[in-house]
């Protein structure tokens, strides 16, 4: 389980040290991020390229710490409780790459060596993985030259081989053909019924939609929605998602107009 409340996460902008005022210093990649995500459901981060999805999945992974606001996996901070966290959660960030001149299977016994898997647990849990996700056709080549829908088996199969209870997947879709896309969803759906906490970023509205139990709008660095594709549809007045998703952005936009306005 996910549970985030007012993450917030600015970086400093390139030649800052020339800008005049302080505030014109820094980006504010992500300014009030709350939402949660449950045990048993796939949960969608919706949001346009540049809303501040990566920078929340890499402060829920531990890899940046939030300026502010507070967040837990499966009950552990992730600003206090680096290494449980990291027990709890599989990990799949956005264009993960893996090593070129290891096959498929040294990549991910690699990995779960590094997760603290002895020898020969990692061998055998290389093995499930393999053929859980469909590896045995490129399990034994060289990374170098496979597709982008087989590296991202690969990168998949690396953030599962600890057996997290939480997996988090930044748009695990992209580059992916149709069929591979749908190979992935029937992957991410198995994995909800296994009872997994699932959060995966998009910014495709009928991915999200035909795939989510539980979505959370983010745009200009802010969740500004969040609850079941009905509800959501419901509260905006809308008959599809990309309605709803405009509908909604436009609030936080015309609430911004009128606070600069007060």
């Amino acid at each position: 389980m996910i549970i985030a409340k007012q993450l917030q996460r600015s970086f400093k902008r390139p030649g800052a040290s020339r800008l005049k005022a302080k505030s014109e210093q820094y980006v504010h990649a992500v300014k009030s991020v709350s939402f949660s995500a449950q045990d048993g459901r796939i949960t969608g981060l919706l949001g346009p390229n540049g809303a501040g999805k990566s920078t929340t999945l890499r402060m829920l992974a531990t890899l940046i710490k939030p300026e502010s606001g507070s967040a837990t996996i499966d009950g552990h901070n992730v600003a206090t409780d680096v290494l449980q966290v990291r027990n709890h959660l599989g990990f799949m960030p956005h264009n993960a790459g893996i090593y070129p001149r290891l096959t498929a299977r040294e990549n991910i016994h690699y990995y779960a060596r590094l997760c603290g898997l002895d020898r020969k647990n990692s061998k055998q849990r290389t093995g499930e993985l393999i053929e859980q996700l469909e590896m045995l056709t490129f399990a034994d080549r060289r990374a170098n030259g496979f597709s982008q829908g087989q590296k991202t088996k690969v990168a998949l199969a690396r953030a599962l081989v600890h057996r997290p209870q939480t997996i988090m997947l930044d748009e695990p879709t992209n580059g992916l053909d149709v069929m591979a896309t749908r190979g992935l969803r029937e992957i991410i759906r198995n994995l909800a019924v296994q009872g997994h906490c699932i959060l995966f970023s998009s910014h495709i509205m009928q991915e999200v939609a035909a795939l989510c139990d539980h979505i959370a709008i983010i745009t200009d660095g802010t969740v500004v929605m969040e609850d079941s594709l009905n509800g959501i549809l419901q509260h905006t007045g809308q008959h599809d998602l990309e309605d709803a998703f405009v509908h909604a952005t436009q609030s936080l936009s015309n609430e911004g107009i009128a606070g600069d306005n007060e």
